[in-house]
């Protein structure tokens, strides 16, 4: 697949087949991409927790007792991380006290890492879809991952194989380019 036509192409496929998981040397791919996205003096600023199996269950456990104040069945937020075979926690470590190094460019830096993922495992022909949402900032999950107080969770990223039927979803809708520019010393 050409860069551009996986650019283009790309989309959430939020529901992945129960029958297929990605073995580890494909989500190692997906990892070896993240690692190459752009950032500013190679500061790297994240890392990977890559759950699978009872990590899920686990992460799960996590979400309810996080969500234990807020009324909301913990069941139902047991199983989110299950709906999918992989996730990919990207964890954001901004290198604030490199000089030059702006905190706006080390999280850009872990948004161009996950749009990597996103586009390396559209390649592969997997389901991929971010979904992060208010686990990412609470501190039962965050404990769970071992995550400092320095670090920022980027993203889940959810990964399987697409369910049957879902290979075909339809891009959704965005606003064309034209409609958002502004160009400036072309005529």
């Amino acid at each position: 697949m050409e860069t551009l036509e996986a650019i283009l192409t790309r989309r959430s496929i939020p529901k992945c087949a129960e029958d297929r998981i990605p073995d580890r040397a494909t989500i190692q791919k997906l990892l070896e991409a993240a690692v190459r996205a752009p950032n500013h003096h190679l500061t790297e600023p994240w890392r990977f927790i890559v759950l699978s199996g009872d990590a899920l269950k686990a992460l799960g456990d996590a979400m309810a007792d996080g969500n234990a104040s807020q009324g909301k069945d913990p069941e139902a937020i047991r199983s989110k991380p299950l709906r999918a075979p992989i996730i990919i926690t990207i964890v954001g470590h901004p290198k604030t006290h490199v000089a030059r190094v702006s905190e706006i460019e080390e999280h850009h830096a872990a948004g161009a890492a996950m749009q990597n993922i996103l586009l390396a495992a559209h390649d592969l022909g997997l389901a991929a879809m971010i979904r992060t949402g208010p686990a990412a900032e609470m501190p039962e999950v965050r404990d769970h991952l071992g995550i400092g107080s320095d670090e920022v969770i980027s993203g889940f990223i959810y990964v399987g194989y697409p369910a049957e039927g879902t290979e075909d979803r339809p891009l959704t809708r965005r606003t064309p380019a034209d409609d958002l520019t502004e160009w400036r010393g072309w005529d």
